[in-house]
């Protein structure tokens, strides 16, 4: 089959179809996301060799293991530990695979192989290009579950990437007054489309929240959403980057700064949020590529600015 393979360079190239294992089923990938994770892999982050990509939306082919689901359109979780009870105990079991991440060849590809507990089915009013953004919408959802948030509590975004985006839309759902901030006007009027205020980044100001997620996709942007914080507040981190923040702790001791690590999350909720239409994807939406273009889909996804870059399977 053909995929999006990296080896320390990124091509599309041949390679042995997945197998799948007891309890498996064997998907047609219909639409991948490239994620900024994905972009990070080629920069070294987790020192991953393999078929790229975790988002995915596609249709279950042969599934011995649950005959009802052959057939179906389906998302799924990206963690794969089959011994683990639920997806909260999948994502930190030791020795775990994660697809496209670590230990599991990803989903830029014609066949992935994933456990049926994984598997979520998309519903029939949901089009293929909303479903292919359950996973990263579920890490948006999770920060609710980490973090108590009043519907009242004024939350600050840094960052207009994609998650950014999901993570200001959730919030606003949730009724919280938000203030996204970011780089790139036609992003912040997504934001402000979305439900949030939007401001430049440089306009960040000083002890300002008690709640910032760090969607900034830099290391530069711990230093920043810590400088926003007021005293005893709460950082949501979401960024992660190959390359370390050069930051000193010290502020985050003086000022008592609680600092939650926030990854995967919720699907159910996810596709519940799109199947009741209170998420519009398609402003989020700038280019499809083929498969067999799959470097050209990173390389633009890689852009400064760019939205959501997918790859469509033959």
């Amino acid at each position: 089959m053909r995929a999006v393979l990296f080896d320390g360079g990124v091509k599309t190239a041949e390679v042995d179809p997945p197998t799948p294992k007891e309890g498996e089923a064997l998907i047609e990938v219909i639409l991948a996301g490239v994620c900024r994770t994905d972009i990070e892999i080629t920069r070294g982050y987790m020192r991953f060799r393999g078929v790229l990509g975790h988002e995915f939306v596609g249709r279950v082919g042969e599934c011995s293991a649950a005959p009802q689901l052959e057939g179906l359109r389906v998302v799924g979780e990206i963690n794969i530990a089959p011994e683990a009870a639920d997806d909260l105990e999948r994502r930190h079991t030791p020795g775990r695979e994660v697809l496209g991440i670590e230990g599991r060849n990803g989903c830029f590809a014609e066949l992935i192989a994933l456990p049926v507990e994984n598997l979520h089915a998309v519903p029939n009013s949901v089009p293929d290009r909303a479903a292919v953004f359950v996973e990263p919408l579920a890490a948006a959802l999770e920060i609710a579950e980490q973090v108590d948030i009043p519907p009242t509590e004024p939350v600050a975004v840094l960052g207009d990437g994609k998650l950014g985006l999901l993570v200001a839309r959730v919030l606003a759902l949730r009724g919280c007054p938000v203030s996204l901030f970011g780089r790139h006007e036609r992003k912040l009027e997504i934001a402000r489309a979305y439900g949030a205020t939007a401001f430049p980044a440089e306009e960040t100001p000083k002890r300002a929240f008690d709640l910032v997620v760090d969607c900034a996709g830099s290391p530069e942007g711990f230093l920043q959403s810590i400088a926003m914080l007021r005293p005893r507040g709460t950082l949501v981190l979401k960024t992660t980057t190959a390359a370390p923040p050069d930051f000193h702790l010290a502020q985050i001791v003086i000022d008592e700064i609680t600092v939650v690590g926030s990854r995967c999350g919720p699907f159910a909720p996810a596709l519940r949020l799109l199947e009741a239409g209170l998420l519009d994807t398609e402003p989020l939406i700038e280019a499809v590529y083929p498969l067999e273009q799959g470097a050209a889909a990173l390389e633009h996804a890689a852009r400064r600015g760019a939205l959501k870059v997918l790859i469509e399977m033959p």
